[in-house]
């Protein structure tokens, strides 16, 4: 038989040709060039990552009749022997096959005779694992103390299994799995010598497959060059190994962000056809999506937009779609996705289970900050949390209460706020020390959370003007000019919102709004996000303006998020002292030497609460 398979022809025979374990070889190069050997060496990794081939190479460097060396000769007859696998004095043992004590010991009764031909007698065993545990306690003895003249090279796939007897006796060397992307440069090298073309998109998904083996890899190149001939292609490799066109995938993920739900179906029945893994479908979906949010975040650098991106059309669909869909629609398809693959054992069928997974990629969006804001937005689409679902309405809120005796008419909203339905983060209501909301306890909805710190300065008989008349009243070209805790509280839930609490208003005028954050908030002040807060600005200031970013090394206690935590703490303080200073409290300690260890005040809008106050 004439023809020798690729990995077997393409088997490094020194340690300039290993590929992937760098940590082991300058290990070992190291250690045979200031003459530092020990007596036992155990290589663990999983399949086809090089551990006999690192132990060959090693029983030539310690063979080569050069002498000791880290760049054996190649040449002569002790490299030649052992290359073709008939060194009388490198003996491979396969433990799987031979397990029982009866053969360790008769490996063992040779171990005392010198090298017939020289200068070590090296053995390898290889999936040493695989031996009994009678077989390790009669190694255990050799193995600690072997002749001057034995070395042992022990392999193992699962190193787990081996005893911590032998694992304290060897140098154990852990050689990793391979990066698809190295492999397929690999691959690349030597198919360029074997004369045979490969598109770069076929060399990747062969790497992929191979999930970190060198001779997986290997053996599927040779199974592609059998499937092909002298011309790999990328849809071809992918109708070998049962795996779906990259193309096919971005079409299906495109159609789908762009809501083209006829289209989606039709990709999908496209692809029924090729008899595909759905759930491998789902998850080379997730890993598409995963590399558009990859590209967000770097084109996000000074200077970073299409700098360091491979040039095949797996990643430049990736960094196209980074800049045309937002980064929020990326995310929910990503965790739309993962949980799709969770719940596809539980579907009726494997396609059925897919279909609903895209299908919910179609029916849910998170709330655009616009209509968020717009009055004329039905009232279940605004500020309903990181999902909005178009046919979802919610009910018409109760008109609040104020903080004065008796009911008040509803007052409607000031422009450029959002409507009585909308979803609006409030602060807690003020409770008693008894853990009961106080009567009209409500009114809290419409007051800025700022003004629970100094209540004197607000007048409770009146409602909180918007951000949009205190900028009238104030005027223009001072930070007076905007109410910058009463215009953050009423933006609706998102990234905006985010950075309107985390900021400080440093200058409000006509043309131009400046804001500072400090530098743990400066990943808040994304251009979509400066851009969707401008807007809102220009809402409330019934202007356009431009907005600012500057950043503050120093920490401020004056940003809306700041005060909310303050008064948040200030609420805990007083509810512990009301709490420490309860009479049924002060009697338990006294009588029962009850002791108060820890005061936790819930929240206020989880609880259901009653319209009216309690009966005295």
């Amino acid at each position: 038989m004439s023809h020798q398979v690729l990995a077997r022809k393409w088997r490094p025979s020194r340690f300039e040709d290993l590929v992937g374990q760098p940590h082991v070889v300058r290990a070992l190069v190291n250690a045979l060039s200031s003459g530092r050997l020990h007596h036992a060496y155990l290589f663990s990794g999983t399949r086809g990552v090089g551990k006999t081939t690192v132990a060959r190479i090693l029983a030539r460097c310690l063979n080569c009749e050069t002498g000791v060396t880290a760049t054996p000769c190649g040449h002569c007859r002790s490299c030649v022997e052992i290359a073709e696998g008939r060194h009388l004095d490198l003996i491979e043992v396969d433990a799987a096959s031979r397990t029982r004590v009866d053969d360790t010991r008769e490996l063992l009764d040779n171990v005392s005779y010198a090298p017939v031909s020289g200068r070590y007698k090296v053995y390898l065993v290889d999936e040493v694992h695989m031996l009994s545990e009678k077989s390790f306690n009669a190694l255990l003895k050799t193995l600690e103390e072997p002749p001057p003249h034995i070395v042992f090279l022990l392999a193992t796939t699962d190193p787990q299994k081996l005893p911590v007897t032998v694992l304290s006796r060897c140098l154990q060397f852990n050689l990793k799995p391979m990066p698809a992307a190295l492999i397929a440069e690999h691959l690349e090298r030597i198919l360029a010598s074997e004369g045979v073309a490969a598109a770069p998109g076929a060399l990747l998904r062969l790497a992929e497959a191979a999930e970190g083996s060198m001779r997986d890899a290997l053996s599927l190149t040779d199974q592609a060059i059998a499937y092909s001939g002298d011309e790999l292609g990328e849809s071809e490799i992918c109708d070998m190994i049962g795996l779906l066109p990259r193309s096919r995938l971005t079409e299906l993920l495109d159609v789908v962000w762009a809501r083209q739900g006829r289209r989606m179906f039709e990709v999908l029945g496209e692809l029924d056809a090729l008899a595909p893994d759905w759930a491998r479908l789902l998850e080379e979906l997730a890993a598409l999506v995963h590399g558009v949010a990859v590209q967000q975040v770097l084109s996000q650098e000074p200077g970073a937009a299409g700098a360091g991106v491979p040039d095949d059309p797996a990643s430049r669909w990736a960094q196209q779609a980074a800049e045309r869909e937002a980064p929020e629609d990326i995310q929910l398809a990503y965790q739309i996705l993962l949980q799709g693959a969770r719940d596809l054992p539980y579907a009726p069928d494997a396609r059925i289970g897919v279909e609903m997974t895209l299908l919910r990629m179609l029916a849910f969006r998170p709330a655009p900050d616009a209509r968020a804001a717009d009055p004329a937005a039905p009232a279940g689409t605004r500020g309903a949390g990181p999902v909005a679902a178009a046919s979802s309405v919610a009910p018409e809120p109760a008109p609040a209460r104020t903080a004065t005796s008796g009911a008040t008419p509803a007052r409607s909203p000031a422009p450029g706020t959002p409507a009585a339905g909308a979803s609006v983060a409030s602060p807690p209501a003020p409770r008693s020390a008894s853990g009961v909301r106080e009567p009209g306890a409500r009114e809290a909805a419409s007051v800025p959370a700022m003004n629970a710190r100094h209540p004197a300065a607000v007048d409770q008989d009146q409602p909180a003007p918007s951000p949009r008349q205190s900028s009238q009243a104030a005027g223009s070209g001072s930070t007076s000019a905007l109410d910058w805790h009463a215009f953050a509280s009423t933006l609706p839930a998102g990234p905006a919102r985010e950075l309107a609490l985390h900021a400080d208003l440093l200058e409000c005028g006509p043309e131009r709004v400046v804001i500072a954050v400090q530098p743990a908030h400066r990943m808040l002040g994304t251009a979509r996000t400066r851009a969707r807060l401008a807007e809102a600005l220009g809402r409330a200031l019934g202007y356009e303006v431009g907005l600012d970013l500057r950043e503050q090394a120093a920490p401020s206690d004056n940003t809306p998020a700041a005060r909310l935590a303050a008064d948040a703490a200030d609420r805990h303080a007083r509810a512990e002292a009301e709490l420490r200073a309860d009479p049924v409290i002060q009697t338990l300690q006294q009588t029962f030497g009850a002791e108060v260890t820890r005061v936790v005040v819930g929240d206020d809008d989880s609880r259901p609460e009653a319209d009216t106050p309690p009966a005295s």
